[in-house]
């Protein structure tokens, strides 16, 4: 058989087939309708099937969003983990939608599984820094060390949180500075917030003179703290006698504010002192230096023995 001959043998079949089908051979044109009428109903429940799976994965993707507000209305927070909860379940039910689709159609999702797998992990591969962050992200959604508008302290940083989500924290900062701080780095290192316990110390310390009234010194201590209304009565003002230094008495002042109020709390609580203390007959001393003149003679002696 030549080459000729070899390559157009298995064409023949194909070639009647169709000759057969244009000229309108009846057994053809049966086994045609019944493979079309076979494929067209596969499409329509392929159809139907997508359909209903738009339809459940917005339906449930708006349930699953409503049920994780209602589980956070006695403790407002931002809407972060709902909407990602809910493009979470939304983009599953989508998935495997699809898959069902493609298994209607004919198509062998096994191997299109393996391609999207191996595409997945190299996508993984190449973006290690970015879901790390996702990933710190979602665990600070879920666990809630802080929320917007919380006091915090973060990497060495203070300020206001002023936004949240699956990347980076937006922080405020007590200068006026935007910081946006990735997740990875702010869930893998000290968290201090300053607003989840209501209140924040304030410690001020002064020194007096040891000629002064220390008990004098006490009773003003409490009694300006507790003429500052932002001052919490509770836990009550502290005052006691806390450091002997070289040319001072130490007193300490200890009370409670607010968060929002504790700096200028803190900062009047000063000014307030001294300007009592004074007006008390109290006074601050300050260190003092005393310069010692040698005479001449002393001099020349320590410059001969040098």
């Amino acid at each position: 058989m030549s080459f000729e001959t070899a390559k157009a043998a298995p064409a023949a079949p194909l070639t009647r087939a169709i000759d057969a089908a244009v000229s309108g051979d009846p057994e053809m044109l049966r086994g045609l309708a019944a493979v079309m009428a076979s494929f067209s109903v596969r499409i329509v429940v392929a159809i139907l099937i997508l359909a209903i799976t738009l339809w459940a994965a917005k339906r449930v993707a708006h349930v699953t969003e409503r049920g994780m507000q209602r589980l956070s209305r006695h403790t407002p927070a931002d809407k972060t983990l709902a909407h990602f909860a809910s493009a979470l379940v939304k983009y599953v039910i989508i998935a495997i939608g699809l898959i069902a689709v493609l298994q209607q159609l004919g198509v062998q999702t096994t191997s299109v599984l393996a391609v999207l797998g191996a595409a997945s992990l190299a996508i993984g591969l190449a973006l290690q820094g970015t879901l790390s962050n996702v990933a710190a992200g979602v665990m600070i959604l879920l666990q809630r060390p802080y929320r917007v508008g919380d006091r915090v302290e973060l990497n060495g940083r203070q300020g206001v949180v002023s936004g949240l989500d699956l990347f980076n924290t937006r922080l405020l900062d007590y200068d006026g500075l935007t910081v946006y701080l990735p997740n990875a780095k702010v869930f893998g290192d000290m968290i201090v917030n300053v607003s989840q316990a209501g209140r924040r110390r304030i410690d001020l310390v002064f020194g007096i003179d040891y000629e002064d009234d220390l008990d004098l010194a006490l009773d003003l201590l409490l009694k300006v703290a507790g003429q500052d209304e932002r001052v919490l009565s509770s836990p009550a003002p502290w005052s006691k006698v806390t450091t002997l230094a070289d040319s001072s008495v130490s007193v300490s002042l200890r009370c409670w504010a607010t968060p929002d109020d504790w700096m200028d709390t803190r900062f009047d609580l000063v000014k307030q002192v001294k300007e009592t203390f004074e007006a008390h007959g109290l006074s601050f001393p300050y260190p003092h230096q005393v310069a010692v003149e040698r005479s001449q003679r002393a001099k020349e002696d320590a410059e001969a023995s040098a």
